[in-house]
């Protein structure tokens, strides 16, 4: 339940944000009229990521009627969103800071070009969050093996993230959003680990991996798949106590680089020294802005 939590709350919050950013510029530019148009964009997105989800699930059980395929395609699809998380995570590290100016950018040019615009506008920026969602959802589900607990924490999760973003657009609560994906960023690099592992382990039931009887370690005796502490390590981190050597290589391939890079390059960014600076000439005092609104999504502390 907890690492669908995060997922929810962390691919939520994104999209919320995303919506929030829209909103703030169509109230600041005196267009409220068109907020409706924007609630019909987003319910558009969200309709075809849930559609999506659902597509995922019935080809999964219908479509595919025999064992192998199945664990084919489920293990294909999990890989796949193993990219996409990924891409995410390091996509929203890199762009967390002009987000804001990009959206609005966009949504000041389709209101320009009309109402098809403005919907097409929000729906893209919330169905590309919302079909990664889905995907790393299902493949999360299909690791978990369990029907009840991911949809109630996944659940949890979006609501929790709809909760803050209403809060931070009304600047009722203080959050460091570049710590926050920070930390998120690299709980979901941790879950995302575990699903390349069990999409391995699917790919070598379909027989497209082969090494499904060589362990590189089985501890089903010390840990228990049934107890309390087998299901959580199961829940969030997707261990299994019988790992076969394929599984183990992959997970530690993917981990071990993944996060370097998320927390090192990062570093190594920041602290590249910048360009000096021409001196600028003295320029005449600039007159008092009118206030901007809601405030904009930082990467570091909002309100």
């Amino acid at each position: 339940m907890f690492a669908n939590y995060l997922i929810g709350l962390r691919e939520g919050l994104e999209a919320a944000l995303v919506v929030s950013i829209l909103i703030a510029y169509l109230v600041k530019v005196g267009r409220r009229d068109r907020l409706v148009v924007v609630a019909g964009g987003v319910a558009l997105a969200v309709a075809v990521s849930v559609t999506f989800g659902a597509l995922l699930t019935y080809t999964s059980t219908s479509l595919l009627a025999d064992f192998r395929s199945q664990e084919i395609f489920g293990g294909t699809m999990s890989a796949i969103a193993v990219v996409f998380v990924t891409g995410m995570v390091f996509w929203m590290r890199r762009t967390a800071r002009s987000m804001r100016a990009e959206l609005d950018g966009r949504l000041s040019s389709a209101l320009e070009l009309g109402t098809f615009a403005v919907v097409l506008t929000a729906f893209l920026s919330v169905a590309r969050e919302g079909l990664e969602t889905a995907l790393f959802f299902w493949s999360a589900v299909q690791a978990a093996g369990s029907t009840t607990e991911p949809v109630i924490g996944f659940s949890l999760g979006i609501a929790t993230a709809v909760v803050l973003a209403w809060l931070l657009y009304r600047r009722s609560v203080r959050l460091n959003l570049a710590r926050f994906f920070t930390w998120t960023g690299a709980g979901l690099i941790v879950i995302a680990a575990g699903v390349l592992a069990y999409a391995i382990h699917d790919l070598q039931e379909g027989g497209v991996i082969g090494g499904l009887n060589t362990l590189a370690f089985d501890v089903s005796e010390q840990i228990s798949p049934g107890s309390w502490y087998g299901s959580l390590l199961k829940g969030v981190f997707n261990f299994t106590p019988q790992t076969t050597v394929a599984q183990a290589i992959a997970w530690a391939a993917y981990i071990v680089p993944v996060m370097t890079l998320f927390f090192l390059g990062h570093r190594i960014r920041s602290g590249q020294p910048s360009q000096p600076s021409q001196p600028s000439q003295p320029s005449e005092p600039s007159q008092p802005s009118e206030p901007s609104g809601p405030p904009p999504v930082p990467s570091g502390s909002t309100s």
